[in-house]
C-alpha cells in the first residue's frame, strides 16, 4: 500500500503485543493484531487504531498450529499483503508450580504457545521476506528465558528457547537479507502478572536497579527499534528490557 509496511503481532491485543499495536499503528504501518481468546480487547483496540486514523484488522488465530500461522500470514496477505514484520509475542505463563506438579499437558500447551508460536509464524511468513530479499522477526522471550525461574521452569525453559531460535534463525536467514531479534522484558505491568500483589510488585520494583517495574510501551519502544532500519545492522541480538535485571 504505497511503500507502507505491514507488521504481524501475536498476541496483539492486550499488554505488550497492545502496546506494540498501538506504536507501530502511530508509526505508519498496517497492523494485523492477532487474537485467540482475547476478542472484546481485539476488537477494541482495533476500533481504537482507525479512530486514530491508523490501519488495523484484528485476526483470530491459534499460532501453536501451523494452520493457525499460516491462516494469520494469509489473512495479512490478503488484507494488506506480505507481511514485512512479524513480531511473536504471544506467550502464556502457567500459575507458579513445582516442577513435580506441572502435568505434561500443561508442559505442551507452554511449549507449543510459547516457542511454537514462534517457530510457525515465523516458518509461515518467511517466503515472502526471502523472495523479497528484506524483513524483520523480533521475538519476545523473557527475563526468565536468561536467568530461570523457580517453580517456573518451563515457562523459563520455552523462552530459554526463543532466545537460542532467535540466534540460530539470524544465521539462517541473515544471508537473504532478513534480521531476527529478541527482546526480553523483565518484570512489566501486565496481568500476566496480575496474580502478584502489590506488597510482592514492591519487592521485586525493589530488586531491580531502576527501582520500578517496567510498562509495556516501553518494552513496545524496545520492539519498533528492532524492527526498524534503525537497527539494519543489527541481526540475532537479545536486547535485555528489564531496568538492570534483578539483583
Amino acid at each position: 500500500m504505497n511503500g507502507t509496511k505491514n507488521v504481524i503481532i501475536t498476541g496483539g491485543a492486550t499488554g505488550i503485543g497492545a502496546a506494540c499495536s498501538r506504536l507501530f499503528a502511530g508509526n505508519g504501518y498496517n497492523v494485523i493484531i492477532n487474537w485467540n481468546s482475547s476478542e472484546e480487547a481485539a476488537k477494541s483496540l482495533e476500533a481504537g487504531i482507525r479512530r486514530s486514523g491508523g490501519s488495523a484488522f484484528a485476526v483470530r488465530a491459534d499460532v501453536s498450529t501451523p494452520e493457525g500461522a499460516e491462516t494469520l500470514v494469509d489473512r495479512c496477505v490478503s488484507l494488506f499483503g506480505a507481511p514485512d514484520v512479524l513480531v511473536n509475542n504471544a506467550g502464556i505463563a502457567p500459575v507458579q508450580k513445582l516442577i513435580t506438579d506441572v502435568t505434561p499437558d500443561e508442559y505442551r500447551r507452554v511449549m507449543d504457545v510459547n516457542m511454537g508460536g514462534a517457530f510457525y509464524c515465523s516458518r509461515a511468513a518467511l517466503p515472502s521476506m526471502i523472495h523479497e530479499k528484506s524483513g524483520s522477526i523480533v521475538n519476545i522471550s523473557s527475563i526468565w528465558g536468561r536467568i530461570g525461574g523457580s517453580c517456573e521452569t518451563v515457562y523459563s525453559a520455552s523462552k530459554g528457547a526463543v532466545i537460542a531460535f532467535t540466534k540460530a534463525l539470524a544465521k539462517e536467514v541473515g544471508p537473504s537479507g532478513i534480521r531476527v531479534n529478541c527482546v526480553c522484558p523483565g518484570v512489566v505491568d501486565t496481568r500476566m502478572n496480575a496474580h502478584l500483589d502489590g506488597e510482592s510488585l514492591k519487592e521485586l520494583a525493589g530488586a531491580i536497579p531502576l527501582c520500578r517495574i517496567g510498562t509495556p510501551e516501553e518494552i513496545a519502544g524496545a520492539v519498533l527499534f528492532l524492527a526498524s532500519p534503525r537497527s539494519s545492522f543489527i541481526t540475532g541480538a537479545v536486547l535485555d528490557a528489564d531496568g538492570g535485571g534483578l539483583c
